[in-house]
């Protein structure tokens, strides 16, 4: 994970553009920080477009690297504070080295001559599970299987399914459902799913899951992704208890109870998974929403057919607050940069939507963070997030009756501040 290539770093032939590691970057920083050699690699690592905007910066677990061409001392800040002086390097590249929280992601820009300049909102920090450990066995992933949808006039859907190798077919596994699920199927890409899959297993921190990976389907041309996911009915909740998921099962043993069964997703991917879970509770109890989409996209009204009218996402904090309440184990994450557009306001809806658990006295956690529209601190804090919604699961057990921490009860509700003017 984090190693030093000392020798290389005596060796001129091999750094000419090589592309390095952040580890090494900064211990070539520590070794020959001012060399033209070392502002070539650090070029080649980072990017001479992103380095020019300021947009520049790697990470490996808590080690970062930024750099930044200026004629003048540039002020690099993460997460609204000043870290160090940046340092000079070759001609007008400066660069600083330091170490972020990891589990979770981070913002920075730069302060050159009185001005902000570049930066970023979703820098991930991954932790120690989101890498490969050695002696921890890999899962595997299927290739690529489409469904036909009656349902839903022949709409097809790519799904991979994510074995892990302490599978038993003579154990029932437990289920998770992806939405975006072709965002999952690179092992090294941004979610590191299938390495935290691995890792926590491994540990015996999460229980023997199968994850089904479901990307949004099309029917012809036309892409079906909101219709599936922004739309508040139980349709979506059936295509997968009596379509697709019964493929699954014709392979695999799985547990039916809704207490062995997640769903999770990102922005529309994670209404949907809040609206699968609310719909059909006996089928999913553990919901995982990223930045999600509690807003009006699918809200359809005045239709010349009444019938046609529907609900938008936007009616889920009042829902949770007035309907009968529902057994779920509820992970919510949100931003205070998210959108803010003609359908809603993400970080606002998904506040109210915290808020409204808490006060029905739901089992969930609210992570909050000062990023945008991005996966970054959700891909970052998987495994917390994992670990929260599998904690205390029993096999032996088909029920529980999830309650609120005691600790979460005591806190006030979530309040907001206007911090932009």
């Amino acid at each position: 994970m984090r190693t030093l290539l000392l020798p290389i770093l005596c060796s001129c032939a091999v750094f000419g553009a090589e592309s390095l590691t952040a580890p090494q970057l900064m211990e070539m920083a520590r070794q020959d920080g001012k060399s033209e050699k070392f502002a070539g690699v650090l070029r080649a690592s980072l990017g001479e477009t992103e380095i020019a905007k300021g947009t520049a910066v790697l990470g490996e677990g808590a080690d970062f690297i930024w750099a930044v061409g200026s004629e003048k001392l540039p002020a690099l800040y993460v997460d609204g504070q000043p870290l160090g002086k940046m340092q000079r390097g070759a001609k007008n590249l400066w660069y600083y080295t330091g170490k972020l929280k990891t589990g979770t992601s981070h913002e920075f820009h730069y302060i050159v001559d009185g001005k902000r300049f570049g930066g970023r909102n979703d820098v991930p920090a991954y932790g120690p599970d989101s890498y490969e450990r050695p002696g921890v066995p890999r899962g595997t992933l299927s290739g690529k299987l489409v469904h036909t949808s009656n349902m839903y006039d022949g709409m097809q859907s790519d799904y991979w399914i994510y074995v892990p190798a302490q599978y038993d077919p003579k154990s029932p596994a437990c289920l998770m459902v992806w939405h975006d699920g072709q965002g999952l199927v690179q092992r090294d890409g941004a979610t590191r799913a299938q390495i935290v899959f691995d890792n926590l297993t491994h540990q015996k921190k999460i229980p023997v899951i199968i994850h089904v990976f479901v990307s949004p389907g099309r029917i012809g041309e036309r892409p079906m992704r909101s219709v599936l996911y922004d739309t508040v009915t139980d349709k979506h909740a059936r295509f997968l208890r009596d379509e697709l998921l019964p493929e699954v099962y014709k392979k695999y043993g799985i547990r039916r109870d809704g207490y062995s069964r997640a769903v999770a997703g990102n922005s529309s991917g994670g209404i949907s998974s809040f609206n699968i879970a609310w719909q059909q509770p006996d089928q999913f109890s553990r919901v995982l929403s990223r930045i999600g989409s509690f807003t009006s996209i699918q809200w359809r009204f005045s239709q010349p057919d009444p019938s046609q009218n529907l609900e938008g996402g936007n009616v889920y904090p009042n829902k949770v607050r007035k309907e009968p309440k529902r057994n779920l184990r509820v992970w919510l994450q949100d931003g205070a940069e998210d959108l803010e557009n003609a359908h809603g306001s993400w970080p606002l809806q998904n506040i109210q939507m915290a808020n409204s658990l808490k006060m029905r006295d739901y089992d969930f956690h609210f992570s909050w963070g000062n990023g945008a529209h991005s996966g970054a601190h959700g891909n970052a804090e998987l495994p917390e997030e994992l670990i929260w919604l599998w904690r205390d699961y029993d096999s032996t057990k088909t029920e529980q009756i999830y309650e609120q921490d005691p600790v979460e009860r005591s806190k006030p509700l979530f309040r907001v501040t206007i911090y932009n003017r």
